[in-house]
């Protein structure tokens, strides 16, 4: 076994004037030496104390970033040796810097879709959509939303409309929201982005098809997180990809498998901070093999990062995105989980080299976004209102899932096994004996029940069945009556 030093103190930089808060600054320090390759596997850890004394610092901060190290798997613990680097962390190659390795080919010639009859979703075909009822994965506690805020917002910038605002605007959206987003995901999310960088969006369905337009050609083949979500394939698929389903275990996007399986794939599609649907958190070994493969091959990664604000267990996990030295890494996120379905802004964060590409599908396909609710989400980001909002709802979201899990667990412990229950709105249920999850969503729909079948998300074979039950929009006294309602089908099935 390679031996690695030990006993020496990382150089950690602490800044006490800074809004950034030490546990966070002591975080992004370790995960930075690790990623370049300045701490090496297996390498010891100081001790909180030690490391506490050395800074001039409380243990308190020091506690806080080992532990989320720890949880994201950068450090792990041994016995009689103590904290160390894992072991599990993949070699890092050198550093090339933020434009690194290209893809031969970004975008050429016409995009034109394959053949989808019988593959695209219907309308109104599917039953357990159709509806306001438990277990919803979609529905919010939009009871608990701040909307006399937002009207008066609204109310604000309507009344006072300057000329300019009337004119066609610029196909990336509005400089002030864009730098509001770009504050906020710097802060929140670890997220290596400027304003120019980031574009404004219908969404994140919109944020797919044109990242899609932007870096598939036809036959190009795009890895699939399997099980997944089923309307990202849509849109690749329109965009005449090829789909391969590359299996997630609880580190995971499986990347070796995916190498094996079309190792030569353009882009990787992959939920790394709450996978869905089964909720799993991608392991720094996972996340830093993917980051990997992409730079070797030219290939890029598309990051949905579509609930990462709501985690129960622990701190919110960092984005892929602030790993990536070689600019491989669309970012997607979204306001419709954390503020309300309709108003439909979201963003993508695009690497440098691609931000004409992106401008300029953009403008083919609407030009620019609309410009109100641009900008009374940027007065709701830069007053705070948006942070307020967002640790308020984390405890609600909390409760209701604790409920979600006790329920569950006392009524139907002998009949599911809850998995990813530690983050997001929605929590996924396997059956422990054989039955058919669509069969039975289809009864429940009948019956004013919505469950959100889990086989339908595997573009393969369904290795498991169940469903994804959505609990955002379920207030806590409602959660036993409506996993009585749940058993009750069950027991008719």
């Amino acid at each position: 076994m390679k031996k690695v030093p030990s006993g020496i103190t990382p150089v950690v930089a602490v800044n006490r004037t800074s809004s950034i808060p030490l546990y966070r600054q002591i975080y992004d320090a370790f995960r930075d030496l690790i990623v370049q390759g300045n701490l090496v596997a297996g390498q010891q850890i100081p001790s909180t104390r030690t490391l506490a004394k050395e800074l001039g610092v409380s243990r308190f901060p020091v506690v806080n970033a080992y532990a989320q190290l720890l949880s994201e798997g950068y450090f792990e613990g041994r016995i009689g040796s103590g904290t160390v680097v894992s072991s599990s962390l993949p070699d890092q190659a050198p550093f090339m810097g933020l434009r690194g390795a290209k893809s031969n080919k970004i975008f050429s010639g016409p995009r034109r879709s394959s053949k989808l009859s019988g593959e695209l979703p219907g309308v109104e075909t599917v039953p357990w959509l159709q509806g306001r009822a438990p277990f919803v994965g979609s529905q919010l506690a939009l009871d608990q939303f701040p909307f006399n805020l937002w009207s008066r917002l609204l109310m604000l910038h309507s009344r006072k409309i300057p000329e300019s605002s009337l004119h066609y605007g610029h196909p990336m959206g509005l400089k002030n929201l864009r730098e509001a987003i770009a504050n906020y995901l710097r802060t929140a999310r670890a997220v290596r982005c400027e304003p120019d960088q980031i574009m404004i969006v219908s969404g994140s369905q919109q944020a797919l098809d044109i990242t899609s337009r932007v870096l598939l050609d036809p036959r190009d083949r795009v890895w699939m997180e399997e099980p997944g979500y089923n309307l990202a394939r849509y849109i690749f698929l329109m965009a005449g990809g090829r789909l391969t389903p590359v299996p997630v275990d609880q580190e995971g996007l499986d990347v070796a498998a995916g190498r094996r399986l079309s190792a030569k794939a353009k882009a990787a599609y992959v939920s790394p901070s709450h996978q869905y649907p089964l909720g799993v958190v991608m392991s720094a070994s996972r996340r830093l093999q993917l980051l990997n493969w992409a730079q070797s091959t030219g290939a890029w990664i598309i990051e949905d990062d579509y609930d990462s604000e709501y985690r129960y267990e622990s701190m919110p996990i960092a984005s892929l995105q602030g790993l990536d030295r070689y600019s491989r890494v669309v970012y997607i996120g979204t306001f419709s989980k954390v503020l309300f379905p309709s108003v439909r802004v979201g963003y993508v964060v695009i690497p440098p080299d691609l931000i004409d590409r992106f401008a300029a599908v953009r403008q083919s396909i609407d030009i620019f976004p609309p410009n109100l609710y641009q900008q009374v989400l940027s007065d709701f980001l830069n007053e705070g209102h948006f942070e307020r909002h967002i640790r308020r709802m984390r405890i609600i979201y909390r409760e209701r899932r604790n409920a979600l899990v006790r329920e569950i667990r006392g009524e139907l412990a002998d009949t599911m096994e809850v998995l990813g229950g530690e983050a997001g709105l929605s929590l996924t249920v396997t059956f422990r004996r054989k039955a058919s999850d669509v069969a039975i969503s289809a009864r429940a729909a009948r019956q004013n029940l919505w469950l959100w079948p889990l086989s339908i998300c595997y573009l393969g074979s369904a290795a498991r069945q169940g469903f994804i039950l959505g609990f955002g929009g379920i207030p806590v006294e409602e959660m036993p009556p409506a996993v009585q309602r749940l058993r009750s089908v069950l027991e008719q099935s």
